[in-house]
């Protein structure tokens, strides 16, 4: 399989007329992994994979689907709809926010990614001091995530951070733009290291990050904090 570009493609929702009024609604599909199931070995196993994308990923898909059949978020957008559940209509926001957040992580691996370079190396060195200094801050807040959730590296204004959210969260919530996330929930890695998260971590950042996909969300979200904000935080 090809590896996807923009981030936006990979949220595409089958538009499906409604047969008594016509209104178009969304139906949430879900996507196929820019790679093959067995591309990202040793360090994530197919097993998972079969697990991860095409059982639990799926489900999210397949609940929110079902959620917000007959409801006004059927005519929304994935982000419209996070935004708008939030807070309101957890069985909603649950399965939409897992569906942006798992299918950004997907376009966030590949083997072999190489190490950040121009632009993005440079970001990564004025605000973490070095790449050993990113490494060190983002495997700090992903072990010490209680729980389930994600850990991101986001634009936040003109500087790059290192942050969490828990369970569903995503960092548009708080008007950040996702540039890479590690998912920390143990359906990511429990096959393959047990109850070792800091190992899954490592293998992570050593060995599964596509710095051209990081690169190519930050030029595309500095671009959007430059033009003042026309597209929201995603």
């Amino acid at each position: 399989m090809r590896q996807a570009g923009c981030a936006l493609l990979i949220f595409i929702a089958a538009a499906e007329p409604n047969s008594e009024s016509m209104v178009q609604i969304m139906k949430f599909q879900l996507p196929d992994l820019p790679f093959a199931m067995d591309a990202l070995e040793p360090h994530m196993s197919a097993e998972t994979l079969k697990l991860h994308h095409g059982k639990h990923h799926k489900a999210y898909v397949d609940k929110l689907n079902k959620a917000i059949e007959g409801t006004p978020y059927a005519k929304m957008p994935l982000e419209e709809i996070i935004r708008g559940s939030f807070k309101k209509d957890p069985g909603v926001f649950n399965n939409a926010g897992q569906h942006w957040n798992h299918s950004f992580f997907w376009q966030c691996l590949k083997t072999d990614g190489g190490a950040p370079r121009g632009e993005l190396g440079r970001r990564i060195s004025k605000d973490f001091g070095d790449l050993a200094g990113f490494r060190k801050e983002f495997s700090k807040a992903a072990e010490g995530l209680f729980g389930s959730g994600w850990t991101w590296l986001v634009l936040d204004g003109d500087k790059l951070k290192i942050t969490t959210t828990p369970n569903g969260e995503t960092p548009m919530l708080n008007k950040q733009h996702a540039l890479l996330t590690l998912d920390v929930w143990e359906h990511a890695y429990y096959v393959d290291y047990r109850n070792e998260r800091p190992k899954f971590i490592t293998a992570f950042l050593d060995s599964l990050i596509n710095w051209d996909f990081v690169a190519q969300r930050l030029q595309e979200e500095s671009q959007e904090v430059e033009s003042g904000g026309k597209r929201r935080a995603g």
